[in-house]
């Protein structure tokens, strides 16, 4: 206990300077603006903002991109529940009553509600983190490369089960993934592999180059291509704070929530995304009228809501005390403390403390500020969603090609951004979801490193990865996992739960 009470002591100590305040609440600023405008998400503005951060410090980088990411969360609800639009795929739940209440003349209390849940569950999952990121850490610095090899392999084959989409496109992208984090120079033979005989290719495909093009041009041209669609209330909103029967209803729902979302938010494969979609499910079972939710039921907002930000915080855990990244945002995030010479992994705790707590401690700062960001600016936001697509994206696209230019003053970078970006609509377009793909990429040096890693320790013995206990349990439950959504009615309900 007085441990816990140390590092948090340590951790306030840095969130609280001046600069990283500054720096959470632009962070949380920025995360709420894209949120509430809906066509671009947490993962291509992190991917856009990548650049920016190399002016920055390691810790009040970290501590920016996070506060984008768990501001999306709190800024898709707005949206979800003002336009019927989610700013953020993790709201789509949130708009089947969110708008429902709004066309009702309750958009107060349905925001009210949606920003008091998230900050109770915010703060709980910030709690699991700085309770669970000492034994994790200590339990992952004991992992050899034959461990953290098997613990990859887990990690992808989560990610390719909880994608959307089919297995096959799912299990295609992570392998394309993979197969371009292998382009470059090899650093053990000195042998160019996939590389064309092109110079600008022996670096490798660079991180931020095809984050920014996959994410954040394609985004911007799936967008252009479909009709702006607003469904905006003209009700007041009214008050915003829930009165006593408001609380009776939505209480439970929210520390229901909280824990499905702090569960399902640790495990690898994006497993947040499906807390706001099983916190809506238990409500619904739980209710004594089922037939409200969908037509303005409270608790149809207050839970999702709670289990997205806690999922959205939990998800932190894997990539803080194992360097292992459970969705696309995440491997951002792997991307940014590569980029600021920070190798993720449990040694992140004990030779740089101060990052690991600070980061902790400002997620509970963060979701201060957005609980004073959201409510107060409601008015703001709802302007802001009158603004056109088209004046917004090309400014955008402007503010890409100036941001990678600047890393490396290569106009190369500049052109192979626009060349990722027209893939990565291709790819949507055609039905196969770029996040996997990312992950591929992120994991996939990290898995070739351990792997040779473990080979060398074994003398080429292949057999080490099944005859090591830990390494064994994992890889076992990565093949049940696999076999257990190849099933016709697992891949069935699956199905109708990504297509709802």
């Amino acid at each position: 206990m007085s441990d816990f009470v140390s590092h948090l002591t340590l951790g306030f100590g840095v969130a609280l300077t001046l600069q990283h305040l500054g720096l959470a609440f632009l962070g949380c600023l920025v995360g709420t603006l894209i949120g509430v405008l809906p066509g671009l998400g947490a993962t291509a503005t992190i991917a856009m903002l990548l650049p920016v951060t190399f002016g920055l410090g390691p810790v009040g980088a970290l501590i920016m991109l996070s506060g984008i990411y768990y501001g999306a969360q709190y800024g898709g609800s707005t949206t979800a529940i003002l336009v019927n639009i989610p700013g953020e795929g993790t709201s789509v739940v949130t708009a089947l009553d969110g708008h429902q209440m709004a066309r009702q003349g309750r958009a107060g209390i349905a925001l009210g509600v949606a920003a008091i849940g998230s900050f109770f569950a915010g703060t709980v999952g910030t709690l699991v983190i700085a309770a669970l990121g000492t034994p994790l850490t200590r339990l992952a610095q004991v992992f050899s490369p034959v461990e953290y090899f098997s613990l990859m392999v887990m990690g992808l084959v989560f990610a390719m089960v909880l994608a959307h989409g089919s297995l096959l496109k799912a299990t295609a992208m992570i392998l394309l993934g993979i197969l371009l984090s292998t382009v470059g120079i090899d650093m053990e033979t000195g042998e160019e592999r996939m590389t064309f005989g092109l110079p600008i290719l022996y670096d490798g495909i660079d991180f931020t180059v095809l984050a920014m093009g996959i994410f954040g041009i394609a985004e911007i041209l799936r967008n252009l291509e479909n009709k702006e669609r607003r469904d905006v209330v003209r009700q007041s909103i009214g008050r915003l704070m829930p009165n006593r029967d408001d609380f009776r209803e939505s209480y439970k729902p929210v520390i229901r929530g909280t824990i499905i979302g702090s569960i399902l938010g640790i495990l690898p494969g994006n497993g947040a995304v499906l807390a706001p979609f099983v916190s809506y499910t238990v409500e619904k079972k739980l209710a004594r009228d089922p037939s409200r939710f969908g037509r303005g039921a409270i608790q149809g907002v207050a839970g999702p809501e709670a289990a997205n930000n806690a999922g959205a915080q939990t998800s932190f855990i894997p990539l803080l005390t194992l360097g292992i990244p459970p969705n696309s945002v995440m491997a951002l995030m792997v991307g940014a403390m590569t980029i600021h010479g920070i190798v993720p992994g449990p040694q992140v705790m004990t030779t740089n403390p101060a990052l690991f707590w600070g980061m902790v401690a400002s997620m509970w700062v963060g979701n201060l500020m957005l609980l004073v960001i959201n409510l107060p600016l409601i008015g703001l936001w709802v302007r802001l969603l009158a603004v056109p697509y088209r004046l917004l994206f090309p400014s955008i696209v402007l503010f890409c090609c100036i941001g990678i230019y600047s890393v490396n003053a290569l106009p190369t970078d500049v052109m192979f951004i626009a060349f990722f970006g027209v893939v990565g609509f291709v790819l949507i377009k055609m039905g196969f979801e770029p996040a996997p793909l990312l992950l591929g990429f992120v994991l996939g040096k990290l898995m070739e490193e351990n792997f040779r890693r473990a080979l060398i320790i074994s003398r080429g013995d292949m057999m080490t990865f099944l005859e090591r206990p830990v390494s064994a349990g994992l890889l076992l439950v990565a093949a049940l996992f696999l076999a257990f959504a190849l099933l016709p009615t697992v891949r069935k309900s699956r199905d109708e739960v990504f297509d709802e």
